[in-house]
């Protein structure tokens, strides 16, 4: 190794030891919140959006102007964004992240993608000197707000583990999936059942108050009985019947229709390759994308609840 070489490693090591030690692009409703408790526990972190005021809601951070920019010198470089083709355009692009990713450097896409997409950018990441992991995440925006997410990890056992003390600082528990794209197929299962039992919840809460129950008191009901779900006891879609969910703020925030309706097609394509029916998964998808058709894309997913109300 030449002397100028040494040199060239020392100052990267040196430098990659002194600057910030996270990238994290993507601030919306989940990467807000998820750089917030980064930076509440100790970590440095460069940030970017598409939109500035985004990256600009979160104090404690250094704003870039680029994923390109952010991924330099960083050990790891996250990305939370709507979907695969974003998250490859994010790496790929003039001013992308393969282009101020330092070799070795972890890239760990936490976006909802199909498996197929997250096995693909593992593979760019191979042959250019970098290193990925899926982990998706389940928990929502209160669980982002609170840091109890869980995240879904695909990739090399040893990748896993090296970022799992970061991860912790967002959530609470970190399950390693698999290899590469098993992180994702365990999000889109979990996601076929949350849609699915939030249609549910707003079926019966609707029944019940046209019916005339008070809908908290229903509410106690079925989470102390069988029905319980998250969507009941966590993320009721019922306004008023709890605090500090998107119910309870007229449906904004959370987690958006179109998402939701993104991550059944994905879900359902993966269905597809490997012959395994989804009858209710079909219909919820179809339910989300009728709302997304009568204005409600924007609005969190439980406003199925207000849809079956026949409000606008």
């Amino acid at each position: 190794m030449s002397f100028s070489h040494t040199t060239r490693v020392f100052v990267r090591t040196f430098q990659h030891r002194n600057a910030s030690n996270v990238a994290f692009i993507g601030l919306g409703q989940m990467g807000a919140r998820m750089v917030k408790n980064l930076v509440s526990k100790g970590e440095k972190v460069k940030v970017f959006d598409v939109v500035p005021q985004a990256a600009s809601s979160v104090q404690g951070v250094t704003i870039c102007n680029s994923p390109e920019e952010a991924a330099k010198d960083a050990c790891f470089v996250f990305t939370m964004l709507p979907n695969g083709h974003i998250v490859k355009d994010t790496l790929l692009g003039d001013k992308g992240i393969m282009k101020g990713i330092s070799n070795n450097a972890l890239f760990i896409d936490s976006s909802t993608i199909e498996p197929q997409q997250s096995q693909e950018l593992g593979k760019i990441a191979k042959e250019n000197g970098f290193r990925f992991l899926d982990a998706p995440v389940s928990g929502g925006v209160t669980g982002a707000e609170a840091g109890t997410l869980t995240f879904m990890v695909g990739g090399e056992d040893k990748d896993a583990e090296e970022v799992k003390p970061v991860l912790l600082k967002m959530g609470k528990n970190v399950f390693k999936c698999g290899g590469t794209g098993t992180g994702q197929i365990a999000k889109l299962c979990n996601n076929l059942i949350l849609a699915i039992t939030m249609i549910g919840t707003c079926e019966s809460l609707n029944m019940g108050v046209k019916l005339g129950m008070d809908p908290k008191l229903l509410t106690s009901i079925i989470n102390v009985s069988t029905g319980r779900s998250w969507s009941s006891d966590t993320y009721n879609p019922v306004p008023g019947v709890m605090p500090n969910v998107p119910s309870s703020n007229q449906y904004k925030g959370g987690f958006g229709v179109s998402l939701i309706a993104k991550d059944l097609a994905l879900a359902e394509n993966a269905a597809l390759s490997a012959g395994a029916p989804l009858p209710l998964g079909a219909i919820s998808h179809q339910l989300y994308r009728t709302l997304i058709a009568n204005g409600y894309s924007d609005k969190d997913f439980a406003v199925v609840y207000e849809f079956l109300q026949g409000k606008k």
